[in-house]
């Protein structure tokens, strides 16, 4: 199987878990772009909290009703990919530039899910570069402090601000990425705590103890992991 094929997979085995009548978190990136397509053909009788404004453009695309976070009760299940799997279901996300508004309604969900290809899952979080969003304002000042934070943790990779066509990529919420190549995280819970510290920081890639299973779709099925 291709990558995407197991992208795709993994996509519509999420999309069976899903029952009629429930609020169910949209995730974003190409393989939360396969569990959409793969809910909206089962056609429920289900709301969407889109974790972006491009999830949320293709729901309604597909028919699927989307509402705002806080517009509904409790999430009852939230279905999104990573860039990394790691021990325990520790994750590195943000590589689609939505890791604020994917924490915002994982956090707000009863149950997480999340999907991948084999290529996801790996011994130890780090070779992705963790994606950490910056309030644009003074983003050079925050860099500062965000290094102050790594050299704590014993990191010494500089983080780089997400260029695209030559500007800086703005979030959703207009706010800028920065990426960090750690190569290994020894203490994700450490390295949580120190950027989220730091002033200026609105949130970072690391999804710590939020995942209650995962989805990895590999040449011969889909895995179903437990943390």
């Amino acid at each position: 199987m291709s990558a995407e094929d197991q992208k795709r997979a993994a996509g519509e085995a999420a999309a069976a878990l899903v029952q009629p009548g429930m609020v169910v978190g949209l995730g974003t990136g190409s393989t939360a772009i396969w569990f959409v397509r793969a809910l909206a053909a089962r056609r429920l009788d289900i709301v969407g909290v889109a974790t972006s404004r491009s999830t949320a453009v293709l729901a309604q695309e597909l028919g699927l009703q989307v509402a705002e976070l806080g517009e509904t009760g409790p999430i009852d299940l939230t279905v999104d990919g990573a860039d990394e799997i790691g021990p325990a279901l520790s994750l590195i996300k943000g590589g689609g530039a939505a890791l604020l508004r994917e924490k915002l309604v994982w956090e707000a969900s009863r149950r997480c899910v999340v999907i991948a290809d084999a290529s996801k899952r790996v011994a130890r979080l780090g070779a992705f570069p963790l994606p950490v969003e910056v309030v644009a304002f003074g983003h050079r000042t925050t860099l500062d402090r965000i290094c102050d934070a790594l050299s704590e943790c014993d990191i010494g990779a500089a983080p780089r601000l997400r260029m695209k066509e030559g500007v800086p990529v703005l979030t959703d919420g207009g706010n800028v990425i920065f990426d960090i190549a750690c190569g290994r995280i020894e203490a994700p819970a450490a390295l949580a705590a120190a950027l989220k510290s730091v002033t200026g920081v609105v949130d970072h890639g690391l999804f710590l103890d939020l995942a209650d299973l995962a989805l990895v779709a590999t040449d011969s099925g889909v895995m179903q992991i437990e943390p």
